[in-house]
């Protein structure tokens, strides 16, 4: 089976896509500030165009990583997860605490969906 790679620059691809199935690399709200609500709200809005540009969409969403800059903004992030997940579709998910790139980066989601 052949591997795709989209948007590579040396370090990483933004996705791959092999045996049917998307991996998306960790997004994050970049250029936006704001609360943790802000940004998560951003960062699917980031991930659905990703799926959609290859082939996927979000009732397709297998798993999902989402590293917190703080692990108690946990119930925020999810009041805009939430809304944004397909009922019905949701992904296998982890959350974690994680120190991010940036200062002023507050969530990053990475996901995996069929195509």
């Amino acid at each position: 089976m052949e591997i795709i790679r989209h948007e590579s620059n040396g370090r990483m691809s933004k996705a791959v896509i092999y045996n049917n199935t998307l991996y998306i690399s960790g997004q994050v709200a970049r250029g936006v500030e704001g609360d943790i609500k802000t940004q998560t709200r951003a960062v699917p809005e980031k991930i659905e165009k990703i799926l959609l540009q290859y082939g996927s969409g979000k009732d397709k969403l297998l798993s999902a990583t989402i590293y917190l800059k703080d692990i108690s903004l946990f119930q925020e992030m999810n009041s805009v997860w939430d809304n944004w997940v397909l009922p019905g579709n949701e992904p296998a998910r982890a959350t974690v605490e994680a120190a991010l790139a940036a200062s002023s980066l507050l969530v990053e989601i990475s996901v995996i969906a069929a195509v």
